[in-house]
């Protein structure tokens, strides 16, 4: 490690501007959490503020705070263009702390493999042990990662032994990375040994990390027949994608079940191109488009953002099942065409079933068409003979709470045969935060965090209630209990297609993109642009309390806003720009891209948690009721 420590003198930049209320550093009493906050919003793209900030820290004693020292050695790794000062920056600032606990260890050990410097990694692990310091789950992760960059093995097996000795062979995060650097090293053999060990409790990660591996040195019959075997392929899209591009390369003709399969990972990465490109290989190839496939494509288009091409792929099917209608509808719904979803319903020449009625219901619910979706919930017993379902009064409880009919949609929760379920409680806890109700909110937030106490989405909805209103104390004890719990929220991340089978990822606050720099400087003209039309960012969808200024950082670091900046960037004038997003897309993002639309004359098409947003000419497919 570097032998020489960073003193107050060596960050002399004034920094005055940077504390709160406009006092000096001398009498500052900032806060273990407002440094925190002012390394993760204000010094992630400036080098000069995150000196300051460095200077700050310094100053106020701070530096001794271990997760303060991470946070800047992280800081100065994403920041400076300078690699090679940057990695001497964060050294420095590790040195300085006499007490290092792990998760500065592991920060400092993850700036080293980012900075090509997996030897240095390796040696900080050793220096680690040495020092007497108890590695914990993140940290072999990266230790395996360095080995494996460095083409160490015997290092690596040494590595894996540490981890297995201390307890951790049974994380999968874990598992997969040993797979990882074993297959790496071509040991192909000691990887698979891994998860078979591991039994029936595999972790998808593993199984990914192995099917990598075999595709890596071109064994594609044993990826395949790894992904065919493997117990839940859900959530493994990038993997069969992957593996169809290599047999492509092998020539090895795929059966046509394959394609279906195939289709569903382009729909749920939002991979239009290479989905098209299965379809002109159906084509060429003289795949007939039954059913299955058929519907596959509707799906697959209509996930993509292009319902026109879905609709034209449904009129031609001659052979449509009830699921093809099933998928035409569902996918005229999730693009705001709610009319037309019902039109099509209302020709179905094949009994429509539970599932039907789920697509046909929730486009009402998303186009604010109350009565039509009643009547046809109602007609639901009576004129088809399709009993309803605790999904079907879940879309109905939505129908009426996105319409603001609170009181009514609680009744028909108290209505239901059954016991509701979490589903339903939530469709009425989203409608309270849409509408502002803190008082049915909380108590539907505390019956849901009952019944499902691990899930971290019902925590955030409460705590967005409470934040709404200003109620911060109560803010502060939901995310209290969810640390007691162990619970962890998902961050906000968005994927940009930019065609070619080019895809980018962006997470909220993200600084790790190559052009990070580029993207938040062309975010600022943008933002300059649109106040000129009067746009103000909305300080309400920042849930936690900080002042407005923070809060207006702090809104335009939501991943689909790096998304867009990065598109504008990296697109042609008036070329579309397509977003898929994990999360629901928030009130700010939503006015601010429809503005966008219009100020750059750009499509944008969104396709969040629940639904597609076509943003044109200043207005937005969804009519503004998402």
């Amino acid at each position: 490690m570097s032998s020489t420590a960073t003193t107050a003198t060596e960050a002399p930049y004034h920094h005055h501007h940077l504390i709160p209320n406009g006092h000096s550093t001398e009498t500052s009493k900032l806060s273990h959490k407002a440094i925190l906050h002012l390394l993760n919003t204000q010094c992630t793209t400036s080098l000069h503020h995150l000196k300051q900030a460095h200077a700050l820290i310094l100053r106020t004693g701070h530096l001794q705070d271990s997760y303060i020292a991470g946070s800047l050695v992280k800081s100065y790794a994403n920041v400076s263009t300078n690699r090679y000062l940057s990695f001497e920056s964060s050294l420095r600032v590790f040195d300085f702390v006499r007490k290092p606990n792990v998760f500065l260890w592991n920060c400092m050990i993850k700036v080293c493999i980012e900075n090509n410097e997996p030897f240095k990694a390796i040696l900080l692990y050793y220096e680690m042990m040495v020092a007497h310091f108890r590695p914990n789950k993140y940290t072999y992760p990266a230790v395996l990662k360095a080995c494996s960059d460095a083409g160490v093995v015997a290092e690596g097996v040494q590595v894996h032994a540490h981890l297995v000795k201390h307890g951790l062979g049974g994380d999968g995060h874990i598992l997969s990375s040993a797979i990882r650097m074993y297959a790496s090293f071509g040991r192909l053999v000691e990887a698979r040994r891994i998860l078979d060990d591991k039994g029936g409790e595999v972790d998808a990660v593993c199984w990914n990390a192995m099917i990598d591996g075999y595709l890596r040195f071109g064994e594609v019959e044993a990826a395949r027949e790894l992904f065919e075997g493997m117990p839940d392929r859900k959530g493994c899209f990038m993997e069969a994608l992957e593996i169809f591009h290599q047999m492509q390369k092998e020539k090895i003709r795929p059966r046509k079940f394959v394609l279906p399969s195939v289709l569903s990972a382009c729909a749920n990465l939002g991979a239009l191109d290479q989905g098209r490109w299965i379809h002109t290989y159906a084509k060429r190839n003289s795949i007939q488009l039954d059913g299955v496939l058929g519907t596959s494509l509707v799906d697959m288009y209509a996930k993509c953002g292009r319902i026109d091409l879905a609709w034209e792929v449904f009129e031609k099917m001659s052979n449509k099942e009830v699921s093809s209608w099933n998928a035409m509808i569902g996918g005229l719904a999730m693009h705001g065409r709610a009319e037309d979803a019902i039109d099509l319903f209302s020709k179905m020449d094949i009994n429509p079933n539970e599932i039907t009625f789920v697509g046909v219901l929730n486009a009402c619910a998303h186009g604010g068409l109350v009565q039509k979706g009643l009547t046809i919930f109602n007609s639901m017993r009576k004129e088809y003979g399709v009993e309803p379902q605790i999904e079907h009064y879940g879309c109905i409880v939505d129908l009426l709470g996105r319409a603001g009919l609170l009181t009514e949609a609680e009744k028909v929760v108290s209505s239901i045969p059954t016991e509701p379920t979490p589903a339903v409680w939530g469709a009425l806890l989203g409608a309270c935060r849409k509408h502002g109700n803190v008082e049915l909110g909380e108590r539907v937030g505390k019956i849901l965090l009952e019944l499902e106490p691990q899930n971290s989405g019902r925590y955030t909805l409460l705590s967005n209630i409470y934040a709404k209103a200003g109620r911060w104390e109560e803010v502060g004890e939901v995310r209290k209990l969810m640390k007691e719990r162990g619970i962890k929220t998902t961050p906000g991340t968005s994927i940009i297609d930019l065609g070619r089978g080019e895809v980018h990822k962006f997470i909220i606050g993200d600084g790790s993109h190559p052009q990070v720099k580029d993207i938040y400087q062309m975010l600022d003209k943008v933002k300059e642009r649109l106040q000129m039309e009067g746009y103000e960012p909305d300080p309400s969808q920042v849930l936690f309390d900080i002042d407005e200024e923070e809060k207006e950082t702090a809104v335009w670091q939501h991943s689909e806003k790096l998304a867009i900046g990065f598109g504008l960037i990296n697109t042609s004038p008036g070329t579309t720009i397509r977003i898929v997003k994990n999360l629901r897309v928030c009130e700010d993002c939503h006015s601010a891209t429809k503005l966008i639309s219009q100020v750059y004359n750009r499509e944008i098409i969104v396709r969040d948690r629940i639904r597609y947003h076509h943003f044109r000419n200043g207005a937005c497919s969804c009519k503004d009721f998402w």
